[in-house]
């Protein structure tokens, strides 16, 4: 099995190689891709050396799976390229998130709807893919009404540009900036770019994209996004409505009993999820579990996952997995 990773070099790029060497994946040959100015460089893959080529170049060795992570612009290009080879490819950029002919896979959540016929697959928004790996559960049992959704997202969801401004501004040292203002010592409440409804991108990628997911479009969602100074993971605030009536014990054991969660609520030991503890974690945390007695049927909570693990290339590598599972990629 031939796998390409594109964007070998950025941030994300680098924790997928890594994965695929800790999950045992059963590649036969790694082809490592990035831009031309990386072309020639070399990575370590299981203990041997591989030299990086161009997108061209990898097209032409045919690879039974590229998973992508070099921007939007890059996937719309080179994406339907691969596909037209038989390459199933696994895109980490919101190129194609919002694309109806294209899934939006979370693979605890609906990846068995994936068929022979997908050759280019979407990987949700890092932060709406944590949320929904906690409500698509409680959405079947309860039906969700309404979101109300407060992220708190690190620095490593911008990319390694923003990772060295704030490390830069820790040491007192100049650095070029990604953001408009000093992060270190600071919050913004200003994910990706400022669009016309006066939301961000990212606040809307959370409510386009939980609706495409859950397949559901009459779900009342709000958002707001802030940028926080850590270097890894991200924290959401999740204040629920749903149609349904529910005792706290039955959220409790659906959480307790679903994929890809770890419950972590013991107000009384102070045991709650934090950034320093979800680190280099594939599992996504959730705790601070409680009525919201404001409303009929609330809740609220808190979820923390690591952004470049869950939020994007361990989600990439389980669809990858589950298309051999399902027979859609022979091994």
């Amino acid at each position: 099995m031939k796998i390409a990773i594109i964007g070998i070099t950025g941030v994300v790029g680098n924790v997928m190689l890594k994965l695929l060497e800790k999950r045992k994946f059963p590649l036969t040959n790694l082809i490592p891709v990035a831009s031309e100015k990386s072309v020639g460089s070399k990575i370590i893959f299981n203990g041997k050396e591989h030299e990086i080529i161009s997108l061209s170049d990898a097209v032409n060795l045919k690879p039974d799976i590229a998973l992508f992570s070099a921007g939007g612009s890059t996937s719309q290009e080179w994406a339907p390229k691969f596909a037209k080879i038989g390459t199933r490819v696994i895109d980490n950029s919101s190129a194609w998130r919002m694309d109806s002919t294209k899934k939006l896979i979370v693979s605890e959540v609906n990846s068995d709807i994936l068929t022979k016929d997908d050759f280019i697959i979407a990987n949700p928004n890092c932060s709406t893919m944590q949320m929904l790996v906690v409500l698509s559960p409680l959405h079947n049992k309860f039906k969700i009404k309404r979101l109300v959704i407060s992220t708190y997202q690190s620095v490593s969801g911008t990319g390694k540009n923003a990772i060295d401004q704030l490390f830069c501004e820790r040491i007192g040292k100049d650095a070029d900036k990604v953001y408009p203002y000093p992060i270190d010592q600071n919050l913004l409440p200003h994910c990706d770019v400022f669009e016309e409804d006066g939301y961000t991108k990212e606040e809307n990628k959370l409510i386009n994209e939980t609706r495409k997911i859950l397949n559901d479009n009459s779900i009342q969602i709000t958002s707001t996004a802030v940028r926080v100074p850590i270097e890894v993971c991200h924290g959401e605030s999740i204040n629920v409505e749903f149609e349904n009536e529910f005792e706290l014990d039955q959220i409790f054991d659906i959480l307790k009993n679903s994929p890809g969660l770890i419950v972590e609520d013991n107000p009384k030991k102070n045991k709650y999820p934090m950034p320093i503890n979800c680190a280099d974690k594939d599992e996504v945390y959730v705790g601070r579990i409680r009525r919201d007695f404001s409303i009929k049927n609330g809740i609220n909570m808190w979820i923390v996952a690591d952004n470049l693990r869950k939020g994007a290339a361990t989600n990439t590598i389980q669809i990858a997995e589950k298309m051999i599972e399902l027979g859609l990629i022979e091994c």
